[in-house]
This record gives structure tokens, sequence and C-alpha cells, in this order.
């Protein structure tokens, strides 16, 4: 285009961009001024990608030493993974009666949405239902009917909480272990009939303790119920619990007994504890987001545990095992994998 006087006199000033439309007096038609107000096809700059997004509903406390403070971390490791690419936003301490107003609230701003536990699942695939776009994970998952925009994770607590069994008849001094879970319900259950059932494999004659505390995060019910497993002889003590696990470490110190701790290798932390159980929620958490960042997410039930990698699920003692024993765990491992030692589901 042939510049006007006043362009090429503004272009030299470097103030094209302050012409009006109409330049009176400039020597300018109405034309040629509004040409000038089109930006240079090389001043213009792709719109920068925006991040993708990601809601985590984690039930109870992020700081729990347990599930959620396992699902936690597998954010934390997630967001530094991913950085300027995805952005996750989370809620924790969220209450059952609050889940579904939670999870809504997530899933208005959100591509995609995980619950940490399975006790969001049935919030999970009632706010799905009116979200088809969003796309949801259960870590915890529980197999079942499918739907179209829901993924279950199951991390297999049973499998693991079996070689714990075993690991804490071995540390037992007293010949008595105790397993205290919180909900009653089935993957909680099958986990404590698996501790004991690993904790017979070894000693058939061991005096094994279960109870159940209704909540996971009821410090005194927890605690009360260790104690109880306590005064009948159990010195080892194993859990899936939330902060519910500070009331069974109280009564633990208080007696000089010990536990074998979940989901996370803390060892050398603190003597209380004697082995810990690995599962994996925050890796299950990680691959939620992998897949949703990758654009490989989908509808399905996948189950983790042994089968997944150490990550995923392992048994680390805390030195207080002969090589002879270590050695027995990992047989017991290996004979889960084969199918020869066969666990409930989760």
């Amino acid at each position: 285009m042939k510049l006007c006087k006043a362009q090429r006199v503004l272009r030299g000033l470097g103030l094209l961009a302050l012409l009006p439309v109409v330049g009176f007096g400039t020597g300018c038609s109405k034309s040629q001024a509004s040409e000038l107000q089109k930006p240079a096809a090389a001043d213009v700059k792709p719109a920068k990608a925006e991040p993708l997004t990601v809601g985590v509903l984690i039930p109870g406390s992020k700081s729990d030493k347990g599930w959620m403070e396992s699902g936690y971390d597998g954010l934390t490791r997630a967001e530094a993974k991913y950085p300027g690419k995805v952005k996750i936003e989370y809620v924790e301490n969220v209450k059952f009666a609050d889940m579904d107003q939670a999870l809504t609230m997530l899933a208005s701003k959100s591509g995609l949405v995980i619950g940490v536990g399975g006790q969001t699942e049935a919030s999970v695939r009632k706010v799905a239902k009116h979200f088809p776009n969003v796309k949801f994970s259960v870590v915890g998952g529980n197999k079942g009917s499918q739907d179209q925009n829901v993924a279950q994770y199951d991390v297999r607590q049973a499998e693991i909480a079996f070689v714990a069994g075993a690991a804490a008849a071995m540390l037992s001094k007293t010949g008595g272990v105790s397993y205290v879970g919180g909900m009653e319900i089935p993957a909680i259950v099958n986990a404590g009939k698996e501790f004991g059932n690993g904790a017979r494999y070894i000693n058939p004659k061991i005096k094994y303790f279960e109870a159940y505390t209704g909540d996971f995060d009821d410090v005194a019910k927890s605690k009360e119920a260790t104690l109880a497993a306590i005064a009948q002889g159990a010195d080892v003590h194993y859990h899936i619990l939330n902060l519910g696990l500070r009331g069974m470490e109280q009564a633990a110190r208080e007696k000089s007994t010990h536990i074998i701790g979940s989901y996370t290798d803390r060892c050398g932390t603190d003597p209380l504890y004697v082995a810990y159980s690995i599962t994996g929620v925050g890796t299950q958490l990680e691959y939620a987001v992998d897949q949703f960042a990758s654009g490989s997410w989908k509808p399905e039930f996948k189950p983790f545990g042994l089968a997944m990698g150490k990550a995923s699920s392992d048994m680390k003692v805390c030195g207080a095992l002969s090589a002879e024993q270590l050695g027995k765990l990992e047989e017991i491992k290996q004979d889960i994998l084969s199918g020869k030692i066969k666990t409930l589901d989760s």
C-alpha cells in the first residue's frame, strides 16, 4: 500500500498507532487510515495455550501420614512434571455430606476431576452425570458399571495387607497383632481380613484382633481400639486410617508397642514404626494426570497393586528382620503375583 504523507511521518516517529481513522488535514484517505490500524502480520503473536485444569478432592487432611498425604504427594509431583501446562486446584477435609457440592465446584472449572478415596466414588458418579464433557477419576475406585466419563483405579490394598500381616507376625514378640480400619466398607474390611491371613500364614497360632471405628479421622476411637488389642496381647498394629492414626500412635507410645505404617516409606523418621506397606495413592493420581496431559485418558477400571511395580505397592521393613525373613516376604509377594497365594479384591 502506498503511504500518505502523514503515514510516512508517523512511521518515522514510530507513532503509526496514534493516527485516527480519518486523519483530518493529514492528507490520508479514510481507507488508508483504516488500513493503517491493522497490525502487521509480523506483529501478530500466537495466543498462549491455556493450561489444562485439574481439580482434586482430598476428603481428609493432606498431612495425615496416610492415604490423603500420599495422594497430595502425587499431586505435587504431577504439578512439578507439567509446569505451565497443567494447573491443579485441590480442596481437603471435605465431609461426606459436602462432597457433591465440592465436586460440582471443581467440575465447573476443570477438565479433569479426581476423587482421592473410595468414599468419593458415589458422589463422583453422581456429579459426573451433570458434566458429560469433564473427565473424572477415582483413586481407590471399585469395579462395576463403567460410566462414559469416569475412571476407577484400584490400589489393591488387600494384596499388600497380606504381606504386612506376614511382616507383623515376624516382628511380633508377643504373638499378637491388630488391625484398625475406619469405615467398615468392603475395601477396608478385605484389607483387614488379608492382614490377618498374612499373619496366620507365618504363625498359624497368632492372636489377631480386628476393629473398625466407623470414621477414618476419629482419634479417640482408634486409640480405644488399639488399647483394647494391646490389653489382649497385641504388640504390632496395622491400620487403614487417616487422622485417626494419631490415636493408634498415642496408644502404642503409651504401651511401648509398634506400628506398621501405610502408604509411604518413612523408615528412620519415627522408632514407633517398624515397617511400612507402600500403597501408591499418589502414583495413581499421577497416572490420571499423565493420561489427561497426553490426551490418552479413558474411562476404565484399572488395578494397580504389586503388578504395577514398587512405586505402586511394596513392603518396607525398617531393619528389624533377618535376611531370611526378608527373603520370605519377597517370596510371598511373588506368590501373590503368580496366583499361588490368592487375596481378596480391594
